[in-house]
């Protein structure tokens, strides 16, 4: 696939940008929130939002398009925004080719996750608060009528479908999240951790991982069925 708009990085300048790629749509700053009007992809329109919720924003966002296909990828950052903007520069970079498979995409988030934590060990000495971020990941990707959708951390992803002849919107669920809330997550962490009996501790009413957070990072648990081939018409 080939790419036509940078990651869009909202946050890391004072100022809006008022230039986009080809068909990218314009960035715009409004308070707090970071959006981008409609553009145009391989396969349709596409807008993005994001509203900052902390002195830095912490999340990512991106659309990748060409001929062969679309990708899209949200990144909801966790202790600040270095994990996700790491997932945002290099991501999609690790899409091998232009075929899409559950091997390929599990292969891409491990390279990713390899990749960012070679890097916190690498500026530990210095940079020591970079272990302590994080980043759930959502991608899907539509090539050749087929949409592949990839979940790591508790964000969902919802599709919506019209119905031709009402004009009704559904919204249709594709993804399950890694949240330390859920039963099947908090057994899986006790198999992965069989010698930490406090991997999981319900504290202030909620499961939570070592008791201090909820959701799984993208470098805190391996891939779970990542990939889903759904039909799109």
């Amino acid at each position: 696939m080939s790419r036509f708009t940078k990651c869009w990085h909202p946050g890391m300048n004072d100022e809006a940008s008022s230039s986009s790629s080809s068909g990218a749509g314009v960035l715009c700053k409004d308070g707090l929130l970071w959006y981008r009007d409609i553009g145009r992809h391989a396969f349709g329109d596409f807008s993005m939002a994001d509203v900052q919720a902390n002195r830095v924003l912490e999340d990512q966002s991106q659309i990748e398009s060409g001929p062969l296909g679309t990708y899209v990828g949200i990144y909801d950052g966790h202790g600040g925004p270095d994990a996700a903007r790491y997932v945002c520069d290099y991501l999609f970079r690790n899409f091998q080719g232009g075929n899409v498979t559950e091997e390929t995409i599990q292969t891409a988030f491990r390279r990713t996750e390899e990749g960012f934590t070679a890097l916190v060990s690498e500026q530990w000495n210095t940079l020591p608060d970079l272990a302590t971020t994080g980043t759930c990941c959502l991608v899907g990707v539509i090539l050749q009528q087929t949409l592949f959708v990839a979940s790591l951390g508790d964000s969902r992803l919802v599709l919506g479908t019209r119905d031709v002849n009402t004009g009704r919107i559904t919204a249709v669920q594709l993804s399950t999240e890694h949240n330390a809330n859920v039963v099947a997550i908090r057994q899986e962490l006790a198999e992965l951790h069989p010698d930490d009996p406090e991997i999981v501790v319900f504290r202030q009413d909620i499961w939570r991982v070592k008791g201090i957070i909820q959701v799984i990072f993208l470098y805190m648990c391996p891939l779970r069925n990542p990939s889903y081939n759904l039909q799109v018409n």
